[in-house]
């Protein structure tokens, strides 16, 4: 149960917001060398009404460092490789992005193996066992699978949020059910398979009568006798189709042992560096001059609210 006296963690998957500021800011916006710099703007706007509006206290942003190899291209060469790379304009920013983060005084974390999304889930976890509520900020509902308690996930950008009983309302199974929703019917967007002719509604279905996908294989006959659409049919898909199914789940879990720092203090949000942030602005051709001041006077306000009062 969420109290006035539990902090809270705000959790940003960073790529989310680069890729919305790349294709949401033209890109004739360059900078002094004639690079777009248009995702670093569109990034640092995200950033600072972000913090504006959340006075989080504690952050931790994460970034992917890979966006074709992790630990899941191991176990499924096919995995996310349906996705076009960005181009080469966009690349050379995300490292500025990140930079621009933590000038800001917010603590990054990236690693070659695991993707964003572990990070997120690995701190999450370890700050929940540290005493604090998570705030996942990200666009990308397969995070939803980390709430509990009082957590809630926020695409900032849509102003949507969603705490554990609206993402039984979105999907039908709660959020320790969501790996095994996206096993069954699958994944287009990272190319997860799922079983072929279960969609949405269905995988819904078959968790809300079974509760996981091990409890559901362990009960197969029972499956005729639900009332679900082509119920008769489903036995002989998952048969067929219970190593992809398995294979899926295993894509769309989470991991919660990603090798970094997941002590809370780390997160703690710190003094803006404003002579990295007039560097980046120089970099960027002048501009954003106005949002880094933001940043500075937020981080100020939020480290001398954490100061010890005498």
């Amino acid at each position: 149960m969420h109290t006035a006296a539990t902090p809270t963690v705000y959790l940003i998957d960073a790529s989310i917001y680069i890729f919305r500021a790349w294709f949401s800011v033209p890109d004739s916006m360059r900078g002094e060398d004639g690079s777009p710099v248009n995702a670093v703007y569109g990034f640092c706007r995200f950033l600072t009404e972000f913090l504006e509006r959340s006075k989080a206290h504690y952050v931790g942003v994460a970034f992917d460092e890979s966006l074709t190899q992790s630990f899941r291209n191991e176990i499924y060469p096919a995995y996310k490789m349906n996705r076009e790379l960005p181009p080469q304009e966009l690349s050379a920013q995300f490292k500025l992005c990140r930079r621009v983060a933590e000038a800001a005084g917010l603590h990054c974390v990236g690693h070659d193996r695991y993707e964003a999304d572990d990070l997120i889930a690995t701190l999450a976890l370890s700050v929940r066992e540290q005493g604090f509520r998570n705030a996942v900020v990200s666009g990308d509902k397969d995070l939803t699978q980390l709430l509990r308690g009082s957590d809630f996930w926020w695409d900032f950008a849509r102003n949507q949020q969603l705490d554990a009983s609206k993402v039984i309302d979105k999907f039908g199974v709660p959020p320790e059910s969501i790996q095994d929703y996206l096993g069954l019917c699958g994944d287009a967007v990272d190319n997860i398979p799922g079983v072929p002719g279960v969609g949405a509604k269905t995988a819904a279905a078959l968790l809300q009568a079974f509760g996981d996908m091990d409890a559901l294989y362990e009960n197969l006959d029972d499956i005729a006798g639900l009332p679900i659409r082509g119920a008769k049919t489903l036995r002989s898909k998952l048969v067929e189709h219970e190593e992809q199914a398995r294979l899926s789940k295993l894509l769309a879990t989470l991991a919660y042992d990603a090798p970094i720092d997941k002590q809370a203090d780390v997160l703690r949000r710190r003094a803006a560096e404003l002579n990295s942030l007039q560097e980046i602005s120089h970099i960027i051709g002048g501009r954003g001059e106005g949002l880094f001041q933001r940043l500075v006077e937020s981080s100020h306000a939020t480290v001398a609210a954490d100061r010890p009062k005498s």
